[in-house]
Order: structure tokens, then C-alpha cells, then sequence
């Protein structure tokens, strides 16, 4: 079972979603604005992915660009920068896939299949 974390509205998510229901892939679905992940959680997640935190920003999103963050992200630390994806859902790349060693943040069908192979 695999925990699937999503904003309901948004259309990749939604996407990500029906592909996770045609391939019959099990999930909980978790709404990221009601249950914004912890810090705890984000920090386990981005270590298992492998992949540097700045790709677990929404770099698209309206937050984001308000805060002016791709100016201010390059002189932060990881914590800080963990700490600050988990003050607000809406920082952090969606949808997100997580569970025996996957972690996949944003939807694209090729790599998820590929992930889910393994």
C-alpha cells in the first residue's frame, strides 16, 4: 500500500490519481493542505528519494513565488529548508507517492511505472 499525496484541485494530481487507479495500485490518499506532511516525515522522505529537497518544492506555485523563494533557497540550509516545506502544503511538489522504497514527488506516468516495477 502506497501513501499518495495529493491536492485534490490540481490537475496533475488528478491525473496521477486515475493512472494509479487503472494500473490498480492500493493507496491512501492524503490531502496535503489538511495534512500538511511534518517536517519528520518530509526529512525521511527526501533521504530515501535521493534527490536534493529543492526538488520538493512547487517551484509553480503562487507561494512559492511570493515568498521569492528561488532567490532565498540557495542560501538556506536542508533543514531550513525542510522546516519550511512543512509550514505549508502548498510549497511542496505534488503529488507525491510514497512506499517500499519509492518516493516520487510530481506525476509522470513513465517514471511511476518504472518505479513500481522494481
Amino acid at each position: 500500500m502506497y501513501l499518495f499525496v495529493h491536492y485534490p484541485k490540481c490537475s496533475t494530481c488528478q491525473k496521477a490519481k486515475a493512472w494509479l487507479d487503472e494500473q490498480g495500485v492500493a493507496y491512501e490518499a492524503r490531502h496535503i493542505v489538511e495534512q500538511n506532511p511534518t517536517a519528520e516525515e518530509l526529512a525521511r522522505w527526501i533521504g530515501d528519494s535521493g534527490q536534493p529537497v529543492k526538488k520538493f518544492f512547487n517551484t509553480s506555485g503562487l507561494k512559492y513565488k511570493d515568498l521569492g523563494l528561488k532567490d532565498k533557497l540557495p542560501t538556506m540550509s536542508d533543514e531550513e529548508q525542510i522546516a519550511l516545506l512543512a509550514t505549508d502544503g502548498m510549497l511542496v511538489k505534488r503529488p507525491l507517492l510514497i512506499g517500499d522504497g519509492v518516493v516520487l514527488a510530481g506525476f509522470k506516468a513513465e517514471k511511476w511505472a518504472e518505479a513500481l516495477q522494481k
